[in-house]
This record gives C-alpha cells, structure tokens and sequence, in this order.
C-alpha cells in the first residue's frame, strides 16, 4: 500500500487486543516525527517494516512486546544508544540497510538471532560477541569487508564463539584492500607484529638497540674511531699544509724511503738496514724519523710529511712492530697514500716471523698486506744476504729530482 506515517499505523492497532502478527512491509513508512510518542497493541509480537523508508529513528517507535521484527531494506545507518529497550525481542533482521558496523545488544537483552547481511560493514566490532552473549546465530555475510588488523580482532573472536557466524565461510570475503579481494575471511592471515602497534615499537627498539650494540662492538673491535681520528688529522694536515704553502701542494719526492720499525729493532735498522742501503753503489736516501722529523711539528704531521716526500715506504715488520702504537699509525698512513695515489709503494720486510695470533684486531690491514703482497724475508743465512740487499735495492730504485 502507501502508508506514509510509522506513529499513525502505530495508533491504528493500540485497539485491537488480540494482534500478534503486523506485516507492513513495502510501504512509504518512515517517522519524522521522534517527538510524537507511538501506541502499538501490547499483544503485538511479530512486526514486518521490511521495505520501507525508515532511518534510525524508527527505534524510537516501536512496540516493546515485539519478539521477531524485520527491518530490511531501509535506510538505516545504526541503532541508537538512548533507545528504548526492547527486552522482548528474540529476531531481529537489519539486512540491506546502511550499517556501518553491527549494532550492540544494550537495548536487546534477549536478542538470539540477528542479520545484518548486505550493510556497509568494513570492520565489524569485536566488542559484539560481549554485548551480544546470548545471540546464538549471526548472519553478516555479504558486507564490503576491509581485511585489517581490525578484522582480525573479529575473525579470532568468532572462532571462539563457536560457530555462531551464519553463512561462515562462503559469504565472508573481503573487498578492501583491492590485493585481497576475493579471499575469504578464513584465509586471512597478518602477523601479530603487523597488527599490535605497542608490540611493533618495542620490537623495533629491541631491534635498533642491538644494531646499535652491534655496530659498537664492531667499531671498538675494528678500532673504528681510531681511523676516523687519523683520518681526520690527515685531511687537516694537508689542510693546514695547502694554507701555509700553496705552491708546493705538489710534492716533490726527496728520499727513495721512509723507514718504519719499532724501537725495539733499532738496532738492527741502524747496524743492518742503513749501511747496507746508504752505502755503496746505487746510493739510497733513507729518511729516518730520528734525523729526519722537522722540529716544532707534531709527530702525525712528520709521518704524514715523510710518507709523501718518499718513493718507498720499508716497513721492518716483527712482533715488536705489532705492540707498537706509532708504527700503526706510520702504516695506516702509508696505505692511505697507496690507495689515494693508487701507487705500488709499500715494502715490507719480515724482519722475524709473526704469529698470526699476535697481531692484534685492529691491525686487519697489516694482515690483509701480508696476505696479498710479497714481502721480503730476512735471511738468516749470511750467504743470502747478498741477494736480499740486491732485492732491496732493485724495489727503491728511482732517479730523484
């Protein structure tokens, strides 16, 4: 028909004493009217408003001995808070109405079946299964649902309920986001850590402390901060340097060698090495720190000063040269130049032999050296000695300015 007013019809069956059942579906019914109080027949217990033009509203008029009352096919968008409780009700059908999430069971105590098919249900609460504990059946199937963290709160909580989703699985499937489309709620997966944001941000801090743990350890075991210093005061020497002289930032070489040793095997660079080299055919200019450092400079600049002015850098290598602090330093710097320059200029003789074990952490580059390039041997042999200097002399050999 075309009934238009819901309090109208409702005043129509305050009279009639024993109705029980009022179908008044596929009308005009809707009611604009909240403040206008409704009088329905205190026998009615089946009401049928499918199919009308009712809103939220329409809970403000109804009967409140009904126990099975279809809404279908309306417009509306939720159940009020403030509405009068229907403590009656058993049934009740909301499906293809406007919903955004399903209703809670404040003003329905006894409400055991319940449908909100074809709403507009993304996440639908958790929060129903405990305000709706006697609610033995629901169907919500058909709803555009959004796969997300939120949906996973619903979906663990429907296994426990026990079977009460109606239609479970076939028509639970998402429709957001697009990549998921399709799938059903059942297969549904994301971890716990995608989902609880407290847990993600101590995993996360958990996760950044041990990087930084990590990185620590390595730049102490790698003696990180002890390069990046000597880095440092090398880029400012050669600061310093190009300021004071900026016409002689081209180094000239003035020695075929810088002479590296501990102080331990001075002995043998003063009795052995220096004589042999400086004398004789094919003299070599040795530059030495103990003659050769420029007073009033600081020792770093002295090293950086001589490894640059010579052709070659000799470095005696023994245990004694590993426990010293100054020959690391003198290394260090020779090997900048050997790759800044990309130059051939690093000797090393292994004056005597060094345990592998000895060499401490900070000194891979001394091992990665005498790993991958020649060094010569220091014989003990006299009668080898001959072709050692010959060796010796061959590897410094260049005409200086």
């Amino acid at each position: 028909n075309k009934f238009e007013s819901l309090h109208k019809v409702s005043f129509m069956t305050s009279r009639m004493k024993s109705l029980k059942y009022l179908d008044m579906s596929n009308n005009l019914l809707s009611h604009s009217t909240p403040d206008v109080q409704c009088r329905w027949a205190e026998s009615l217990t089946e009401l049928d408003l499918s199919s009308n033009q009712l809103t939220d509203a329409v809970f403000e008029c109804l009967p409140v001995s009904v126990k099975i009352l279809n809404l279908q096919n309306n417009q509306i968008t939720s159940v009020p808070k403030g509405m009068a409780e229907l403590k009656s009700l058993e049934e009740l059908n909301l499906a293809s109405n406007r919903l955004a999430d399903l209703p809670g069971c404040g003003g329905f105590t006894s409400l055991e079946f319940l449908n909100t098919e074809m709403n507009l249900i993304l996440t639908p609460s958790a929060d129903f299964f405990q305000s709706c504990s006697r609610v033995r059946e629901l169907q919500a199937g058909h709803n555009p649902f959004k796969c997300s963290c939120e949906l996973q709160d619903f979906i663990r909580l429907e296994r426990r309920s026990g079977g009460k989703l109606f239609g479970w699985p076939a028509a639970y499937v998402c429709e957001y986001p697009e990549e998921l489309r399709g799938t059903q709620l059942k297969d549904f997966h994301l971890s716990e850590l995608a989902c609880n944001t407290m847990l993600l941000l101590v995993t996360a801090l958990l996760l950044t402390l041990v990087l930084v743990a990590v990185v620590a350890f390595l730049c102490i075991y790698l003696d990180v901060p002890w390069y990046v210093r000597m880095t440092w005061q090398w880029t400012q020497t050669k600061r310093r340097a190009w300021q004071n002289h900026p016409e002689e930032h081209e180094t000239v070489l003035q020695f075929h060698a810088f002479i590296s040793y501990s102080e331990r095997d001075a002995l043998w660079v003063k009795n052995e090495l220096i004589p042999n080299l400086e004398k004789g055919e094919g003299c070599v200019k040795l530059c030495q720190h103990e003659r050769n450092f420029v007073p009033g400079k600081t020792i770093v600049e002295n090293i950086i000063n001589c490894i640059e002015k010579s052709y070659k850098s000799i470095f005696v290598l023994s245990p004694n040269f590993v426990q010293s602090e100054w020959c690391h330093y003198e290394l260090y710097f020779a090997h900048h130049k050997l790759f800044s320059e990309n130059s051939n200029s690093l000797i090393l003789i292994l004056l005597e032999p060094i345990a592998p074990h000895i060499i401490p952490a900070r000194y891979h580059k001394l091992k990665a050296l005498m790993a991958k390039r020649t060094y010569l041997e220091w014989p003990r042999e006299r009668s080898k000695r001959a072709l050692f200097w010959a060796n010796l002399r061959a590897a410094v050999n260049i005409n200086l300015p």
